[in-house]
């Protein structure tokens, strides 16, 4: 593959229709002077996302994975002013640096984050009736996918849209003999989705600046 090409295609495309304003770029920047890993979303996955998000008219978001609230803060743009994105993060750290951002944005108003482990903080949203959500992004840590995606069509009602990210983890999910745990956990959550009844979903595959990789998307019935 010519990652060289497909860079300069995302860039291209970014060019026209994702743009970054300086708070985009400044949420990227305070990720790398607080040495959280460069693994967000890109823009055009960004823009993506907000898309999606605004053509389902969700107004109440669950996003499963913080890190510097760089796609928090594209999915909090597609909101109306009376909408809410409860975002979930395991590292304290991650999530200071995810609400100064945030902050900047202006969407500390709709943003609400909560630290700690997912499978944790999961049950207690379901338990609190805070469900259902019109749409779920799950972005974090790979093994417990499968997991994941049981609490979101827990929190979820028909129409709910779930969106899963690097599901193909270039291309390593075709080798059974991979033995990355990573791997491992999106291979069981991709062939759980398949078999789940209460979902229409497909995987398209991604490449560019974020090299091969590809998103999960599913409506609940």
């Amino acid at each position: 593959m010519d990652q060289e090409l497909f860079e300069s295609v995302d860039k291209y495309i970014s060019d026209l229709f994702g743009y970054e304003d300086e708070v985009l770029k400044g949420t990227i920047k305070s990720m790398e002077e607080a040495n959280i890993p460069a693994i967000s979303v890109s823009a055009n996955q960004g823009k993506l996302l907000q898309l999606l998000a605004r053509m389902n008219g969700a107004k109440r978001i669950l996003e499963i994975g913080t890190l510097g609230g760089y796609s928090t803060i594209w999915l909090g743009r597609a909101l109306p002013y009376d909408g809410y994105l409860l975002t979930l993060e395991l590292e304290q750290a991650h999530a200071d640096v995810a609400l100064q951002n945030i902050i900047k944005a202006g969407l500390d108003g709709i943003v609400e984050i909560r630290v700690g482990p997912a499978l944790d903080v999961l049950p207690e949203i379901a338990a609190n009736g805070e469900g259902p959500f019109d749409m779920i992004f799950i972005d974090a840590d790979k093994q417990p996918y499968a997991e994941y995606f049981e609490w979101a069509l827990k929190l979820s009602k028909p129409g709910t849209v779930i969106i899963a990210d690097n599901v193909i983890r270039e291309g390593k999910v075709l080798d059974d003999s991979c033995s990355d745990d990573r791997v491992i956990g999106v291979k069981r959550f991709n062939e759980a989705l398949a078999k789940n009844t209460r979902v229409s979903a497909t995987i398209f595959q991604t490449i560019g600046t974020k090299e091969h990789d590809g998103m999960a998307i599913a409506v609940v019935n």
